[in-house]
């Protein structure tokens, strides 16, 4: 395993480095809706067979009508993070710009490819004069959103010249109305979705991306027969078709943030954006609010190319939003 220091979600080695710290630990550091999807109970035989055809098609089907996809534009993944990995291994890029800040494994990833990487404010600027551009969309860690208007116009205008338009959509459970997951399938766009972040079950593995045809192939080639668990295909399967539970989650993130932003601003710190699964906040020095943190039992996000910003997931109830109020307080 790799990453989790970087990523968030390394509570054992927080505990590790800050042993005095009280306890319980919350972490806060990943951006997960912390009320996971649990539906109907899951029975032990759902682990008793390999993936099959049928459940794989059902997931897939499910998650296709949840987001307004062609089903036939998606293929299913172990997590997006494995396709942004194999992305470059079938689309041949040259240059490439990329939304900044963002997610980091992008640029990461197309870096190790070998790709001149123009990290900008606005690759959309860009798209007349890169092989592709890539945004998240609403983005991670600003919360940035873009319209869908002009993510279409700047398809187009890659498409044109063979180029790409690279569309992480991995926090779009939270904002349907942002999605092009309509338009999937379409030359020169490719989408990526999470599961994990909207559901709260990261540990099932599964993502998927919405790509012409050709790709789609590809992709499905290389991650083989059975490239997604039979629990995560049972378990997607149930929580894409739970529109009831889509919809009142929904309604109780948004809820869950606005008293975040609140405690927020109780202690005189500036909202820089954020989404409904978490806040972005300035600081003057984000590593020393980071470490005072950690010392009172909090887990957050921060960033060493951002030193005066820090992610601060939503807490799970009212005692952990006490805890955060306070240590926030006594760092102010």
């Amino acid at each position: 395993m790799r990453h989790d220091w970087e990523h968030g979600g390394a509570i054992d080695r927080m505990q590790a480095q800050f042993p005095n710290a009280p306890l319980p630990w919350i972490d806060l550091s990943t951006g997960i809706n912390p009320w996971p999807y649990r539906g109907p109970g899951y029975g032990a035989d759902i682990y008793d067979q390999l993936p099959t055809q049928r459940a794989y098609l059902e997931c897939r089907d499910a998650m296709a009508n949840a987001i307004q996809a062609p089903p036939e534009s998606l293929i299913l993944a172990p997590g997006s993070e494995a396709i942004i990995r194999a992305l470059p291994h079938h689309v041949s890029l040259k240059r490439v710009a990329i939304l900044n800040p963002t997610y980091g494994d992008h640029e990461q990833a197309w870096s190790r490819a070998g790709c001149d990487v123009i990290e900008v404010t606005d690759p959309l600027a860009l798209a007349d004069e890169v092989d592709a551009v890539i945004v998240c969309n609403p983005n991670n860690p600003d919360g940035k959103q873009f319209a869908r208007e002009a993510l279409l116009s700047a398809r187009a205008r890659l498409n044109a010249h063979g180029g790409w338009l690279i569309i992480d959509e991995a926090y779009c459970d939270l904002y349907p109305e942002l999605s092009l997951a309509a338009h999937g399938g379409q030359d020169g766009l490719i989408i990526l979705r999470s599961f994990g972040k909207f559901y709260g079950l990261p540990g099932l593995r599964l993502g998927a991306a919405l790509a012409p045809e050709d790709l789609c192939r590809r992709l499905t080639e290389q991650f083989g027969a059975w490239p997604v668990s039979s629990a995560a295909l049972h378990i997607g399967t149930k929580a894409y078709r739970d529109q009831a539970w889509q919809t009142h989650t929904r309604t109780e993130l948004r809820l869950a943030r606005e008293m975040l932003d609140q405690v927020f601003r109780s202690n005189g710190l500036e909202i820089l954006g954020g989404t409904d699964l978490f806040g972005f906040i300035r600081v003057e020095d984000a590593t020393a609010l980071w470490r005072r943190l950690a010392e009172s039992g909090l887990y957050v996000r921060r960033f060493d190319a951002l030193p005066h910003a820090l992610r601060i997931g939503l807490p799970a109830d009212e005692i952990q939003l006490v805890r955060v109020n306070e240590a926030l307080s006594l760092s102010a």
